[in-house]
C-alpha cells in the first residue's frame, strides 16, 4: 500500500444527510460512497470537507420563487440557476455531515451557499466568483493537489474539480467514491468527460491505493 505524496489532501464534497437516501435531495446510491470515504482517509495527512450551509430562504430553493417548481431554471446575475427542494438548511439534521461518515480526521470544513442571494456548487467559489476559505487553507497547509470524493458527480464534485484545475491544483477523482444525479441521461458521463478534458485524473480507489 502506497500513500499519496506529501502536499496532497483528501476533499470530501457535501457528504450530508440531505443528499443521502431519505434526505430532502437524495443522490441515488449516495450512501454507498461513505465506506470509500472512510477507508481513504487513512491514506492522507490532510482531510477537508465541504458542506452546503443554506439559509432558509436560499435562492436555489424553488420555494423561494412563487410559481416555480423544483427542476425549473431561472436566470440570476447572468447565470442559470436550477431550482432545488429546500435542503441543507443551516443547523438542521439535513445539513449535518452524514452520521456514518468518520469525521475524526477532518481538519477543516468549508461551508458554502451561505449567502441567501447566491448559490455555490464549487468548494472554491460561489456563482459570483467570490472565494471560500478552501484555496487559502490548502495553500497554508502546503497542499498542491487534491483527491476528490463526494456528491454529486455532475454538480458540486464537477464544479469543485474544475475550479481546482483553474487554480493550478492537481486533481484526482476517485470515481467509486462519487455518485451523480443524472437528471438528464448522460449528465454524469458528460461531467466526467469535462473533468478529464480539464486535466483531472480519474481512477478507482482500489487501483489508486490497492485497498
Amino acid at each position: 500500500m502506497q500513500s499519496p505524496l506529501s502536499g496532497t489532501a483528501l476533499l470530501l464534497v457535501d457528504l450530508q444527510n440531505d443528499f443521502l437516501p431519505g434526505g430532502a435531495l437524495p443522490v441515488p446510491d449516495g450512501d454507498a460512497i461513505l465506506p470509500v470515504a472512510n477507508r481513504l482517509q487513512a491514506h492522507f495527512d490532510l482531510v477537508i470537507a465541504t458542506q452546503d450551509w443554506h439559509p432558509p430562504n436560499h435562492v436555489s430553493f424553488a420555494a423561494s420563487h412563487p410559481g416555480k417548481r423544483v427542476g425549473d431554471a431561472i436566470e440570476m446575475d447572468g447565470t442559470e440557476q436550477r431550482l432545488w427542494p429546500v435542503h441543507c438548511v443551516q443547523n438542521t439534521h439535513g445539513a449535518a455531515l452524514a452520521g456514518a461518515l468518520d469525521t475524526r480526521r477532518i481538519a477543516h470544513v468549508v461551508q458554502k451557499g451561505t449567502d441567501p442571494s447566491v448559490d455555490s456548487y464549487s468548494g472554491f467559489f460561489d456563482f459570483r466568483g467570490r472565494a471560500t476559505s478552501l484555496a487559502d487553507y490548502l495553500r497554508q497547509r502546503g497542499a498542491y493537489s487534491i483527491y476528490l470524493v463526494g456528491l454529486a458527480t455532475d454538480y458540486c464534485v464537477k464544479a469543485t474539480a474544475l475550479d481546482a484545475r483553474r487554480l493550478g491544483l492537481g486533481v484526482v477523482l476517485v470515481a467509486d467514491g462519487c455518485r451523480g444525479v443524472d437528471a438528464a441521461t448522460g449528465d454524469v458521463g458528460r461531467a466526467l468527460d469535462d473533468m478529464a478534458n480539464a486535466g483531472v485524473l480519474i481512477g478507482e480507489s482500489r487501483g489508486l491505493f490497492g485497498s
